[in-house]
Order: C-alpha cells, then sequence, then structure tokens
C-alpha cells in the first residue's frame, strides 16, 4: 500500500486556499496577489506551515515559466483594435518609462542603502515593471470603470513592460559582474532582442493558427496539449535565437487572440485557468521564498525606497513619457499613481542571488517588502483616486456579461462566434445590407466591452464579436459574408 505524501496534500491544499482567497480579495478590494504571498508566509519555515524552502534557482525557473504563461494569456485577452489607438503612448511607457524608473529609483537606493551605482541601478531595474492587472481587479471589484482610453493605455503597458524590466535587470547583472560588456553593447543588444522577440511571436503565431486550423485533431483535449507546447516553444525557441521570450509570448497571445482559429473560446479559457494556476503557485512559493524576519532589518530603508518609488521616480517617468502625446495631467496623475508592483519584480529579485551579486539577498527583501507597500497604499486606494480625479464613467448594466455567460454548450451545437477583423466584408455595413441567408440569426454583439443586441440598421465595426445561431452550411455562407470565406470559425 502506498504510503500518503504530505507534499501534495500541502500543494493542494494551498492551491484550494489561494482559490477561496481569491473571492475575499474581490470582497475587500485588495490585489489577490498580496493574500497569495501572505499565505505562502504563512506555510513558510517561520510561519505556521513549517515549510522549509531556500531555492532562489528553482523558484527563479518556475517563475520564468509562470510569467510566461501569464503573459501570452494577457496578450489574448487584448483585443488589437482597442490598444492600437495608444500603442505610441503604451510602448514608450513600457520601454522609455521603465528605464526613467530604474535610473531615478537606482540613484536613490545606491544612496540609502550604501551600495555601488551599479548595484543600486540594478535594485532599480528589478523593481521597474508594474503590475496592472492587479489595478483592473481591484477597480472591478469595487464597481469602478475608467475612461476606456486610460484603462487600454494601462492595459498595453502592464502586458509590455516586462520584456524591458527583465533585460534591464539582466543587464545589470552582466555589468555588476564585470563580463567586458559594456553600455553600448547592451544598447545593441537590446534592439535586437525586442525585435526578434516581435518577429518571432507574431510568425509563430501565425503559425499556431494555421496549425490549429488543418490540423484538425481526432481529440478535442489535445487542443490545449498543443497550445501548452506553443507557448514553452515560443519563449524558449524565441530565447535560443537571442530574441526577448517574456515578449514574444506576449506578441504571440496577442497575435492569436485576434484571429479566428478552431476551439478559439474555449482554449482562451483554458489559459486563463492555466494564468491563474500560475499566479497562485508563483505568489505562494516567492511567499514561502521570504523569512519574515529578514525583512524586520531592512524594513525602514524599504519605506524610504518605496516613497521614492511612488512619489517621485513613478511621476517624473511617466510625466516625461507622456507629455509629448498630449495626455491631459488627471490621466498622468492617475498613471502615476497606478505604478503598483506585483509578479515580475519578486522573480526579477531571484535573478541576483541566483547569479552570485554581492548583496543580492538584501535586494530581495527590499524588492519583496516594497512590492508589499506598493500594494497596501496604493492598491486600496485606486478607486478613490479614480473618483477624485473625475476618471470614471458610468457601469453600463450589460458590460459584465460575456457570450460564455448565453452559450451554454462549449461548441455551441449551432451557436458560432466570429470577430469581425480589419478589412473584413462586413465593415461599415449594416445587419440588413449584408443579405445573409435565411436560418441565420445574429443573436448579439460584443463591441468594447457592451454587449448589444443588433437590429437591422446596425453596423458592424472592426473588433466586433458576433454570436450567430445557424446550421453549419448556412453559417458558412453567412461567415463569407461577413468576414470572407477564407476565414475559419472560430467555435
Amino acid at each position: 500500500m502506498l504510503d500518503a505524501d504530505p507534499l501534495i496534500f500541502f500543494a493542494a491544499a494551498l492551491l484550494l486556499a489561494g482559490v477561496l482567497l481569491s473571492k475575499t480579495s474581490s470582497r475587500l478590494g485588495v490585489p489577490s496577489l498580496l493574500l497569495f504571498l501572505g499565505l505562502g508566509m504563512l506555510a513558510g519555515s517561520e510561519g505556521v506551515g513549517g515549510i522549509a524552502f531556500d531555492d532562489f534557482a528553482l523558484a527563479q525557473r518556475y517563475g520564468i515559466i509562470a510569467l510566461a504563461f501569464i503573459l501570452f494569456s494577457g496578450g489574448a485577452g487584448t483585443a488589437w483594435p482597442e490598444i492600437r489607438r495608444v500603442l505610441a503612448p503604451g510602448v514608450a511607457l513600457a520601454s522609455a518609462g521603465v528605464l526613467l524608473s530604474a535610473i531615478v529609483l537606482g540613484a536613490v537606493a545606491a544612496a540609502i542603502f550604501r551600495l555601488g551605482l551599479l548595484e543600486g541601478l540594478l535594485l532599480g531595474a528589478v523593481i521597474a515593471s508594474t503590475d496592472a492587472a492587479a489595478v483592473f481587479s481591484i477597480l472591478r471589484s469595487r464597481g469602478v470603470a475608467i475612461v476606456p482610453r486610460l484603462r487600454q493605455l494601462l492595459e498595453l503597458e502592464s502586458g509590455s513592460n516586462d520584456p524591458a524590466a527583465v533585460f534591464l535587470t539582466v543587464g545589470m547583472i552582466t555589468l555588476v559582474q564585470q563580463t567586458g560588456t559594456g553600455v553600448v553593447d547592451l544598447i545593441g543588444l537590446f534592439f535586437v532582442q525586442m525585435g526578434v522577440g516581435l518577429a518571432a511571436g507574431w510568425l509563430l503565431a501565425r503559425g499556431a493558427v494555421a496549425l490549429i486550423n488543418r490540423l484538425r485533431l481526432e481529440y478535442d483535449g489535445l487542443y490545449p496539449v498543443l497550445t501548452i507546447a506553443f507557448v514553452l516553444l515560443t519563449y524558449e525557441g524565441t530565447a535560443w535565437l537571442g530574441g526577448s521570450g517574456f515578449l514574444a509570448t506576449y506578441v504571440a497571445g496577442l497575435t492569436i487572440a485576434n484571429a479566428e482559429f478552431l476551439h478559439k473560446r474555449s482554449l482562451l479559457r483554458f489559459h486563463d485557468a492555466i494564468a491563474w494556476l500560475m499566479q497562485i503557485s508563483m505568489f505562494v512559493l516567492m511567499g514561502l521564498l521570504v523569512f519574515p524576519s529578514r525583512l524586520l532589518p531592512v524594513a525602514g530603508q524599504a519605506v524610504l525606497v518605496a516613497a521614492v518609488l511612488m512619489f517621485v521616480a513613478r511621476p517624473l517617468a511617466v510625466l516625461l513619457t507622456l507629455a509629448p502625446f498630449r495626455v491631459p495631467a488627471r490621466e498622468i496623475a492617475y498613471v502615476s499613481w497606478v505604478g503598483l508592483r506585483g509578479a515580475t519584480p519578486i522573480i526579477l529579485a531571484t535573478f541576483p542571488v541566483v547569479a552570485g551579486v554581492p548583496n543580492a539577498e538584501t535586494i530581495f527583501h527590499v524588492v519583496f517588502f516594497v512590492v508589499l507597500l506598493s500594494v497596501l497604499v496604493q492598491g486600496t486606494t485606486l478607486p478613490a483616486a479614480a473618483r477624485w480625479l473625475g476618471l470614471t464613467i458610468a457601469e453600463r448594466s450589460g458590460g459584465s456579461y460575456t457570450f460564455d455567460a448565453v452559450i451554454t454548450g462549449d461548441e455551441g451545437h449551432g451557436l458560432r462566434e466570429i470577430t469581425i477583423a480589419a478589412g473584413a466584408p462586413a465593415t461599415g455595413k449594416s445587419l440588413v445590407s449584408l443579405g445573409l441567408p435565411a436560418g441565420v440569426l445574429v443573436v448579439l454583439l460584443y463591441r468594447q466591452g457592451e454587449i448589444v443586441v443588433p437590429q437591422g440598421g446596425t453596423v458592424f465595426e472592426e473588433g466586433d464579436r458576433v454570436l450567430l445561431l445557424a446550421e453549419d452550411e448556412a453559417f458558412a455562407t453567412a461567415r463569407g459574408l461577413l468576414v470572407g470565406s477564407g476565414t475559419p470559425d472560430a467555435h
């Protein structure tokens, strides 16, 4: 008879606790990552669980894999027509904004902790990226909706600033260890990595869409396995080519989300679940790494670093980055306060430890403490700040529903969802003018977060998600009229 394995039991218990805590997070309006980290600390060697874990290398490897899946899911949940209008300021925030934050914070941190300038800049690079996904969970839980342009800008920044922070961190470790690589070399390497990551993510995603549509697997359960392999191959393959694997996975998710392929809805929902699994397990694991007794000696200095980050470095970087785009002052102020720290800084804080950089464990505990303060201070005041700055809009009654709420079967048995892409035949045309065949019913439109009940005069727009009720033969004809005959149905 096999003996019970306590490790499996504790792992399952921690996952279950993480799921239950997410419900508590929604009610309290506190980011779930804070509760997940606290759960890990409670389960650690200095907590009630007594689980001893100090393997930074293992935590780093798992964190990299988890972040790849989280970025892919984040990209897959982003509508290209929405973020295209804020592309320039969003990319500027994700690159120049990260660099400016790292420089200002790093210089101050070097003085506070009496570190060398390069070590201080390393700390600044580690903590430079934001976690705007946590912002949206807070706003949704409090019933606060911000203006669309601002939401789109923050969404783009959150998904695309991690690659820059990763590059800066690895680059600063290289400079600290005096490997012979200079700043000029790093500048050239940055453009190479971002360029390769961007191209590889797009090309691999297009290949994955074509493969899914043409492979026609006998068992539907193999499609999620195929996409898991795709995410891992995208990250590792791009890294092997010398590109940014994190940027590639985000771009791949963004590309796939705006294409049409078999089982699209169920696959994207599956990867949303994978992202949640990765978030819970990763945050708990990072919580296990922390020894609370080692946080106390750096608490006072970490508070100063957090204050500089929230009130100096982030606002200055946002102001200098967004001013050329004539972004309103109120929106600049809110973006400055939204600089919530989360998953990526804690993962990046393991890099110096694994690399053997001097004062690496001090950097790790400072970063962990700053993340906790950022979540506690900024995370709990975001709804009030949005209201105070007058950046909220009325929540539409239909905005919180998705097609999953009205489709009972996974394949729908005649209920099909398609997306109107750029250049589709239906773009700019009214429903009645399309001449859809008999037996086809356009049930709903999902447009920019709002459900629309279509009428004969309803004009289709780029990015519309259309729910149709039709038999296969009639649907094929309707699909050709809406999106073109060469586009496969998603469901």
